[in-house]
């Protein structure tokens, strides 16, 4: 028996819990089926040696400083939060300098699930490749990040780069790796051991929620409405999304109107604050954080807005759930 190949799954805060389960449960069942061990997991933590997930638990993680020993495999990054909101000055410096070893050496392979092919884009490994990042994001990505060829599938594997958007995603990105490594029947195999139909490949779009998809055939709605989805941090004026689409701004109001029975810029509001909602529900970060990564600029505006549509503030629904949570900004000044 040869020597496991080294995984090694930097956790970022805020992290899915279903995406690690996703990841380990992959390569514990490549192993099973190869009836040895081909893969060896080890997870690191960027600050100390525990990490918060998105549900709210706190994982075992070991230091980042302990992956300097590794010779190559496969480094995966699990993010699903903005990873620069959530991390220190410190943190940030220790990754960077991980990342750009890892990058450059040929005996790596570097990935990313959910919002982390942003942060690998952000640190050069992704010029000149394709990647997948989550849907959320991939407007924003691909403005700030022009070298890089972000795609709409739900995963993309570009050489020694690969990356995939949220949730189930990454599933099928590690799937159709395996295949390139030890054949498409093995990882037939582990996908029917994974108790899944069939192998999805990267073409296919990211799926994207019920609330962000139009209920009719207007093909320019349904464009306008993709393009508010994957552009909820930073809302686009209605002339632009008009323009996009391809209609003066009366038109695309008109189309709002007549199958939405809404203007656009209700809509556009209701969409990021239904998005506000599920972050104070799902999510760590504090309430001023998730007013602007749904396109509030302040913290009063924010509450102002929210309670004016769901009738209490965004501390009111935090407060109904139990997770622990930080509730000030950076400053230390409490934000209702």
């Amino acid at each position: 028996m040869g020597t496991p190949c080294s995984i090694a799954l930097i956790l970022l805060p805020g992290c899915s819990l279903f995406t690690l389960g996703a990841v380990r449960s992959v390569f514990a069942l490549a192993n099973e089926v190869e009836g040895e061990a081909l893969y060896r997991l080890r997870q690191f933590s960027v600050e100390g040696d525990t990490v918060s997930t998105q549900c709210g638990l706190t994982l075992a993680a070991e230091p980042l400083e302990q992956l300097h020993g590794e010779a190559g495999g496969l480094l995966l990054l699990l993010a699903d939060e903005r990873p620069d909101e959530r991390l220190s000055t410190a943190a940030s410096q220790r990754l960077a300098q991980l990342l750009q070893r890892c990058g450059q050496e040929i005996a790596w392979t570097v990935g990313a699930s959910g919002t982390g092919a942003q942060l690998l884009a952000q640190h050069g490994l992704l010029d000149g490749y394709r990647a997948a990042v989550d849907w959320q994001i991939q407007a924003e990505a691909a403005r700030h990040h022009p070298d890089t060829q972000f795609s709409t599938g739900l995963f993309e594997i570009d050489r020694n780069r690969i990356s995939a958007g949220a949730g189930a995603a990454v599933t099928d990105m590690l799937l159709h790796w395996l295949g390139k490594r030890h054949g498409s029947m093995f990882a037939a195999e582990v996908a029917v051991a994974l108790g899944l139909e069939r192998m999805r490949g990267g073409d296919e779009r990211q799926p994207v929620p019920a609330s962000s998809q139009p209920a009719v055939g207007s093909a320019r709605l349904k464009d306008a409405l993709e393009l508010m989805a994957a552009n909820l941090a930073e809302p686009l004026p209605a002339e632009d999304i008009a323009q996009l689409v391809g209609v003066s701004r009366r038109q695309l109001e008109r189309l709002f109107r007549q199958h939405l029975d809404t203007l656009p810029s209700r809509y556009y509001l209701e969409l990021r604050l239904k998005h506000a909602r599920r972050q104070l529900k799902q999510t760590t970060l504090s309430i001023l954080q998730v007013g602007l990564v749904c396109g509030f600029t302040s913290g009063s505006h924010f509450s102002t807005t929210y309670r004016n549509y769901f009738g209490y503030t965004p501390r009111e629904e935090r407060a109904r759930h139990t997770m622990p949570l930080v509730e000030t900004d950076n400053a230390g000044e409490d934000i209702e």
